[in-house]
């Protein structure tokens, strides 16, 4: 311990580099329940690359895991300590180098939080579309790891469609730099891709060239009642089948629906089994609204309701924001899983997880981005109750289980983590799952970096 802090202090000066259990101990997890969790020797918090790669070559000299954070809203554990780990938080590295109204990008330190990026590009007229429902506090790095999404993903696109290049500490301390700052690009492997989604295994990010957009126009939503999850696809599917491409899409089920109530009082209407919240800011979002209107009624909206400003639009999409943390006051505890399918699978879905909370009798809300297919059903139990923390389990395993059936994916947009490492191998199969790990030994080859996530 004390080879490793004199080591450390010989790069980063000491008031970064913290090793008091009370303070260290902060840093032990992210959001994710049930995800093992070990102490670390020490927390450096790095203001500069130069004192990422000292903390990278230190940590090589002395074969020391590092666990890389942001600000720790994951859902999979991918955060995590490690017992003996140096943790990297990247919060102080929060600055926004260049924004380019002309090449439309951003260059962004990897603490950056995400909203914080929206509003400075804003003023420039533009937008950073991938829009996280904790965009008020995580960060771009964070965001880069998991590969998140958001609200916006059916029309804009998840993280990965927006970074053009990173600059990349590798495990033995070296810079590395990937990917362009031009609209085009295909010189040598796609490596930026390959950091996107990688959870800190790969290397620790440290700068971002990030893509920027048009501000979009007008934003109009409206909220459909259905009678049942199944005509609610079906309402989905006709305007997807129809040629329109909504800016948000979302779907509720009766237990969130009520669950945001009682958190917000919003009055959303808890007799429907399923709502959707559709927004749309083309060229005409009234008139295109009105169309997906017709649409939802033909697949069998009982009530279809269009907000009457984008103020009262806001309100409506607040409220799906709400959704989790509403959730999240059913039970002492929950898991959150992050399965996404194909549209056309949506309903079989839903109703099979209503089934699985049947059978193991637990309580499971379901929210969605339902224009993508990414389903978040949210498991709420006594988690002092063995028994009922056992059935969450299993029902948490048989909702994975559902989607691969179905053609799914185990995430979407959360990531793997510690919470689904053992589903990565069956998706992914044998053949992949070596593929990857030698991938991963070529960046790590020591296993240094944050060890036993993902794969």
């Amino acid at each position: 311990m004390s080879d490793l802090v004199d080591l450390l202090h010989e790069g980063i000066p000491p008031e970064l580099v913290a090793t008091d259990p009370d303070i260290t101990a902060a840093y032990r997890q992210d959001m994710a329940g049930f995800c093992a969790a070990g102490a670390p020797a020490v927390v450096v918090h790095p203001t500069t690359v130069e004192q990422v790669q000292h903390v990278m070559r230190t940590a090589t000299q002395l074969r020391v895991p590092v666990v890389p954070q942001g600000a720790r809203t994951g859902l999979a554990g991918a955060a995590n300590a490690i017992d003996g780990c140096i943790i990297v938080s990247l919060t102080r590295m929060n600055k926004i180098l260049d924004i380019n109204p002309v090449d439309r990008i951003a260059i962004a330190e990897p603490g950056v939080v995400n909203a914080d990026l929206s509003r400075a590009v804003a003023q420039h007229g533009l937008t950073y579309p991938p829009d996280p429902s904790s965009w008020e506090s995580c960060t771009i790095g964070g965001n880069i790891g998991t590969a998140s999404g958001g609200l916006c993903c059916v029309k804009y696109g998840v993280t990965a469609d927006y970074v053009l290049g990173l600059d990349v500490v590798l495990s033995d301390g070296r810079l590395l730099r990937t990917g362009r700052r031009t609209a085009k690009g295909v010189a040598g492997y796609d490596i930026t891709r390959l950091f996107v989604g990688s959870e800190g295994t790969l290397g620790i990010v440290v700068q971002a060239v990030l893509a920027l957009r048009p501000a979009p126009g007008l934003q109009l939503a409206l909220a459909a009642e259905f009678p049942s999850a199944a005509a609610a696809c079906d309402a989905v599917c006709a305007v997807m089948a129809g040629g329109h491409t909504p800016s948000v899409m979302e779907l509720m089920d009766r237990t969130s629906i009520r669950a945001v109530n009682s958190l917000t009082n919003m009055g959303l209407p808890e007799s429907t089994e399923a709502l959707l919240l559709i927004a749309s800011d083309g060229h005409d979002p009234a008139a295109d609204l009105e169309a997906i209107g017709k649409l939802c009624r033909a697949a069998g909206a009982s009530e279809v309701v269009p907000a009457s400003d984008p103020t009262e639009s806001e309100l409506l999409l607040a409220a799906r924001r709400m959704a989790l943390p509403a959730l999240e006051r059913l039970g002492s505890a929950t898991l959150i899983d992050d399965v996404a399918l194909p549209r056309t699978q949506l309903a079989a879905m839903i109703d099979g997880v209503a089934a699985i909370a049947d059978r193991f009798d637990v309580t499971i809300g379901v929210c969605a981005h339902a224009g993508d297919g990414n389903t978040h059903p949210v498991v709420a139990f006594d988690a002092a109750d063995p028994a009922a923390t056992a059935r969450a389990h299993e029902s948490f395993d048989a909702i994975m289980a559902l989607g691969l059936e179905l053609g799914g994916t185990i995430t979407g947009e959360h990531g793997v983590g510690l919470l689904k490492k053992d589903w990565l191998a069956r998706e992914l199969g044998p053949v992949s799952l070596g593929i990857q790990q030698n991938i991963r030994a070529v960046f790590d080859p020591l296993g240094i970096l944050n060890p036993g996530k993902v794969l």
